[in-house]
């Protein structure tokens, strides 16, 4: 998947959203962790959408275990054709957890497929200088370094939109949001400093994450912005 530019994903357990995501979204998020089947859906999957696939681990607000076989699964995945991203923890990458992880990444690359790695923080947001520390170190392990935090005042989405503008500038490929409801605004503002993948659910009662926009409304949203 090319993350050169903005791209928003449709997120969710069931690949059969594909036709109802295709008019707004340029990829799906498949959340292996809350999916049934995912190996299934994959192997029968038709779609037209590319496929970054998720298979979270609890430790970082997933549902999947901290076992092997998390990781098996996610080796398997990214050797389909559809799937051309896999998501991996930083954590995970960095010597949290009692698996390797890195041979997952491994494994993507050898099959053509992009590594984003993720950081998450569901309590706060930390101060710009933390933000920026983060996601270079999510860089030095993926294509993209992503991060998630919570918000709880506009201070919070200006330390992020301001570490995200920096890191662009510097030539890294960030992809950067907000959780929450002080924060919600980022997923549409965010593309604008510089982040490069956007999720949103097709139903908006299907959401991954705290204060995601269903998928249309992020669509009109970032496309107004950018339009300005």
């Amino acid at each position: 998947m090319d993350f050169s530019s903005f791209r928003l994903l449709a997120a969710g357990a069931d690949l059969a959203m594909e036709p109802h995501a295709r008019a707004d979204a340029d990829g799906i998020e498949l959340r292996m962790d809350f999916a049934a089947d995912p190996l299934d859906q994959l192997a029968g999957y038709d779609g037209d959408l590319p496929v970054l696939v998720t298979n979270r681990v609890g430790w970082e607000g997933g549902e999947a275990d901290d076992t092997a076989e998390r990781l098996d699964l996610l080796e398997r995945a990214v050797e389909f054709d559809a799937v051309t991203a896999v998501d991996l923890e930083l954590a995970a990458l960095s010597g949290e957890g009692d698996h390797d992880a890195d041979r997952v990444a491994d494994h993507a690359r050898d099959h053509g497929a992009s590594v984003v790695v993720s950081t998450h923080d569901f309590e706060a947001t930390p101060d710009r200088d933390a933000i920026v520390d983060r996601l270079e170190r999510a860089c030095d392990y993926g294509d993209v370094g992503k991060m998630a935090s919570t918000a709880h005042s506009p201070d919070d989405v200006l330390a992020m939109l301001g570490a995200t503008r920096e890191l662009t500038a510097g030539g890294e490929t960030v992809a950067t949001m907000c959780m929450g409801e002080a924060g919600r605004h980022s997923r549409a503002v965010a593309p604008l400093y510089g982040s490069r993948i956007g999720y949103a659910p097709v139903d908006p009662a299907a959401a991954t994450a705290p204060g995601q926009y269903d998928l249309a409304t992020l669509r009109s949203l970032v496309d107004q912005l950018e339009s300005e």
